[in-house]
């Protein structure tokens, strides 16, 4: 018998962290901080486990590892690009086991299925082929413009990805307002190892003249010499971008369009051109905003916009993806029951909010 439990991550737009204990192993996915900045799973009653599986490397996944001493420091599997996106040196730290984005694998001995999420480079879902199929989806998209999204292998029980609750505006239609609304120069601030270098392309695709800060530029050129991250094509585009950017750092300016990380002006150069807001600078942010955050301040004041930029499924993506896998069994996560009534009724009796699930051999 499998067990899921929820640590964190339920019932909200909160930290990731969920047990599986299968094949006599105890596999805790994700360990995240936030969104809002300070909070943290409670790890209080789990015990030791096993192995830390990281989906990705942004910090509502992997913001809480230095909590890993409550667990008994297991080892950390992850993807190569997650391990650099948080900084664990896979030649030195004794602890990182590298996973592949794509294929088969072996967690403590736990067989899984790995494949790429379409949301942040190196990002993957897990698939663990254990009483009829457990899929745990981490951040997912099928929607982006340079990241692969791999179609998972059938689950009897899906804990997915449902960030946006009932939102199913595309993220093309998403675009055109963002291109409309960043034409006469706007600061359009992004996540590390997120949709920089996918906004990037986009306005450089519309013909607007856009400007990375260092940062994203590091992250387009990464990328690019990577393999199998993106396809050709569109490394193709990607370095025409590159091209077209001036070397060296130069001013920022009003009227310039700067694709600046971090998403909500706590860090980088959005955080240093959110101090120089009264020069004239418009922001326009896209991401979650956390409450405290520059960003939120900004918007309150009527002083940035916010327009949305999907980086996570929409209701029809997770009723298709729930379809596609024949799941018995979903759990929508990082999203209030409240924001999800539509698609809650139509997931009906696959719907499944309790913290902890069980599967049994005998109903596989």
């Amino acid at each position: 018998m499998a067990r899921l439990t929820a640590i964190s991550g339920l019932g909200g737009k909160l930290p990731a962290a969920f047990l599986l204990e299968a094949h006599g192993k105890r596999l805790l996915l994700d360990l995240g901080e936030g969104p809002e900045p300070g909070i943290f799973p409670d790890l209080s009653q789990i015990g030791t486990v096993d192995a830390i599986c990281l989906s990705h490397s942004h910090l509502d996944h992997t913001g809480a590892l230095h909590l890993a001493s409550e667990i008994g420091n297991p080892p950390i599997y992850a993807t190569a690009m997650t391990f650099l996106g948080i900084g664990l040196d896979v030649a030195t730290e004794r602890r990182c086991r590298v996973i592949p984005d794509f294929g088969h694998a072996e967690i403590e001995g736990v067989p899984v299925i790995l494949g790429r999420c379409g949301h942040a480079p190196g990002g993957v879902w897990f698939h663990f082929p254990v009483d009829g199929g457990i899929l745990y989806t981490g951040d997912w998209s099928v929607e982006s413009l340079l990241l692969p999204f791999d179609t998972p292998p059938r689950a009897a029980l899906m804990v997915t990805d449902a960030s946006y609750g009932d939102r199913d505006i595309s993220l093309s239609d998403q675009i055109s307002v963002i291109i409309r609304a960043a034409r006469t120069g706007c600061v359009l601030p992004v996540p590390s190892g997120g949709r920089g270098p996918e906004m990037a392309l986009a306005l450089f695709a519309a013909g607007l003249e856009t400007r990375v800060c260092p940062q994203v530029r590091r992250e387009i050129e990464t990328l690019i010499a990577r393999p199998g991250l993106i396809a050709d094509a569109s490394k193709e585009r990607l370095a025409a971008y590159l091209r077209s950017q001036s070397d060296g750092v130069q001013a920022w300016h009003p009227s310039d369009i700067i694709i600046a990380a971090e998403a909500n002006g706590e860090a980088g150069v959005s955080a240093q051109l959110v101090g120089r807001i009264d020069d004239g600078f418009r922001f326009i942010f896209s991401s979650h905003v956390p409450h405290g955050t520059p960003a939120a301040r900004l918007i309150a004041q009527k002083r940035a916009e916010w327009l949305p930029w999907n980086v996570h499924p929409r209701r029809h993506d997770v009723l298709h993806l729930a379809d596609v896998t024949n799941a018995r069994d979903v759990i929508p996560v990082f999203v209030k029951p409240d924001d999800m009534p539509f698609l809650a009724e139509k997931l009906g009796n696959r719907l499944r909010l309790e913290k902890t699930t069980e599967l049994l051999p005998a109903e596989a």
